[in-house]
Order: structure tokens, then sequence, then C-alpha cells
């Protein structure tokens, strides 16, 4: 079940991601499983703005997160973490639908995101659900302003895209 964050799943969030997180060492990219996550109150700004969606074990415990900003008019996703115990089960696609709605709510016409070009779960995943890189030259002055900041971070030591989707998935025929 996909509902919004409440207060007192923050510290949970937390958890979720570093352990999400601990994937990035068999990749030799310790760096990014050793990065903090979001503080909490961080974390509070997202659950009050009602931009933090969480995926809940049948006790309603989280198990997966995510987080959207609006970047050039666009709802960007910010952050998705799902537990290891609970990868594969497709609930961060479930997370990115309900984002998606969302956007879609709001009168946005597309999600954006960055991500890590060749991390098999990041832009290989999203691309298998639907989302296409964005070139540099399409970079509205917030994803530029966001892509140059993940620069000064040294995200860049491994290349980055922006990826997007429009919000309405494209007629089929």
């Amino acid at each position: 079940m996909i509902r919004l964050a409440h207060a007192d799943d923050l510290l949970v969030l937390q958890e979720i991601e570093r352990a999400a997180g601990e994937a990035f060492r068999a990749l030799g990219m310790d760096s990014i499983a050793d990065d903090e996550p979001l503080s909490v109150e961080e974390l509070n700004g997202y659950a009050a703005a009602g931009r933090a969606w969480v995926s809940v074990d049948g006790l309603d415990y989280p198990v997966a997160y995510l987080l959207a900003d609006i970047v050039d008019g666009d709802g960007h996703v910010e952050q998705v973490s799902v537990h290891p115990d609970q990868a594969h089960q497709g609930l961060g696609r479930e997370l990115l639908h309900a984002a998606r709605v969302w956007v879609r709510g709001h009168g946005m016409q597309r999600q954006t995101l960055s991500t890590f070009r060749d991390v098999p779960w990041n832009a290989p995943y999203y691309r298998r659900l639907g989302f296409e890189v964005l070139d540099a030259g399409s970079w509205g002055p917030g994803l530029t302003h966001l892509m140059e900041h993940e620069a000064e971070l040294g995200l860049t030591r491994w290349p980055r895209v922006a990826m997007w989707r429009p919000v309405v998935p494209p007629d089929p025929s």
C-alpha cells in the first residue's frame, strides 16, 4: 500500500535509505553508500508539503519511500529508496506511479529525475519505466542548477543523467 508519509515515519525513512545505499558498495561506490540521508527536518518538509510517499507493509510500517520536488514546473523525483529486504517487488514502480498521479493532478506535464547512468537499478531501471535521457540543452534553469550542485558534491565521479517521462503515458496506437 502507498500512502503519504507521516512525521513518525521519518526516522524509518533514514534507515531505509542507509540500507538501500549499501548496494552501491558492490559497484565500488562507497562514498554513495556512506552518504547520509536527509535530516529529519528536511524529510519533514517533504512530508508536511504532501510530497513524500511511503510503501508500507501489512502493519503500516514503511519499507520504501519517494520524495518529490517541483523543478522548472515539472514534478521532480528527488529520492526513491526501497529497503533491500523488499526489493524486486515493484515498490519503486508503485511509488513512481503515485508521484506521477500527483504531478498530473497538479497540472504538470512531466516527471524528471537525475540518476547514475550505468547503475543497473538507476537509469536502466527508469528506462524500463518509460523515462528517457534529457539532453543538457533541454534542461531548464532549475534542473541545470540541480545537476551543477550534484557535480559540486562529487556525484559526477560516475556518469549521471537527467531523465524525464510524460505524466500521461503515450497512446500505444
